[in-house]
């Protein structure tokens, strides 16, 4: 049946190949979101998110004191409210908060820091709007995976509090693509290959050096992040830059929880409504948050020396 769900979903991809003009690309991934309705019981509600365009979508079982904050997908260059709203309507519901989506600043138009810089306007709005951060999840899927890690090294750096958990799906961090899995997974994976990421890193980092740890968070130093969750699937090219984050986490005393999912494909968490594979990795992101969101206690970065 897994396999026969799956199936399905790459034929919908091979059905829609992607083009080599940017904004058919951006209508292609939205055009994969509309392929899901929002279910009638989730409200959507338009916001601005400290100057960034965002969206809340709250299920009935949100607790409203607790919000996921999500960064979509896209390689930096596509993605949008419209190509995940369906996956965060689901996100919510599973992990009982509201979820808010930024929809930041895309590459090549805006190239990096411009990203970086709206995810931690939307995190900022989160803080001033009187959430508290141990009642915040900061999540992202792909590129958004990267950006929320990058998100996360750059508030521990300042000395702000800290999300409580991190929950990242098939994180991109790794802008020089020097993982094994980008050549040993290239045959199975219907969705990105090295020469597509090497054309969107060149855009995302506009002549900046693709190992600067806040665009390829992998080379970062990890040392007090709180508890991350990393779903990724073994049909990706993508793979090894998730086991090798969690290695680098591991190794800087982070509690790291890493799942890899046999058999799926990048960002089968959009195809959650045909794909069984899709609910259970939701419902198991659900789970992780909703153990770690406690006492919603702030989690600051220790001062070095102490």
């Amino acid at each position: 049946m897994a396999g026969t769900e799956i199936d399905a979903v790459r034929d919908l991809l091979a059905a829609s190949p992607r083009s080599s003009n940017l904004a058919e690309r951006r209508e292609r991934l939205d055009g994969f979101g509309a392929h899901y309705p929002v279910p009638h019981d989730v409200t959507v509600v338009p916001v601005d998110a400290g100057g960034v365009a965002a969206e809340w979508t709250v299920s009935p079982e949100a607790d409203p004191a607790r919000v996921v904050l999500f960064l979509h997908g896209g390689g930096y260059v596509s993605g949008s409210l419209n190509s995940h709203r369906h996956m965060m309507a689901e996100t919510g519901r599973a992990a009982g908060a509201r979820t808010l989506a930024l929809d930041y600043r895309l590459a090549p138009e805006h190239p990096f820091p411009a990203a970086l810089d709206d995810a931690l306007a939307g995190y900022s709005f989160l803080l001033d709007s009187g959430v508290s951060p141990g009642n915040i999840v900061l999540s992202g899927e792909s590129a958004g995976g990267g950006l929320a890690l990058a998100t996360a090294l750059s508030l521990r750096d300042a000395g702000l509090p800290l999300p409580r958990c991190l929950w990242l799906t098939s994180p991109w961090v790794d802008l020089e693509m020097t993982g094994d899995s980008m050549d040993t997974k290239a045959a199975v994976d219907p969705l990105i290959q090295r020469e597509y990421l090497t054309e969107l890193a060149e855009a995302y980092c506009a002549g900046k050096n693709a190992a600067t740890p806040l665009i390829s968070p992998l080379h970062a130093d990890l040392g007090g992040l709180p508890p991350m969750l990393i779903q990724v699937g073994s049909a990706e090219t993508l793979l090894d830059d998730s086991l090798r984050l969690a290695g680098v986490a591991a190794s800087a005393d982070v509690a790291v929880t890493l799942q890899v999912w046999p058999h799926m494909i990048h960002a089968w968490h959009m195809f959650y409504p045909q794909l069984a594979e899709g609910r259970q990795s939701l419902a198991s992101a659900g789970a992780f948050i909703r153990a770690h969101l406690g006492d919603g206690a702030a989690v600051r970065h220790p001062t070095i020396g102490a």
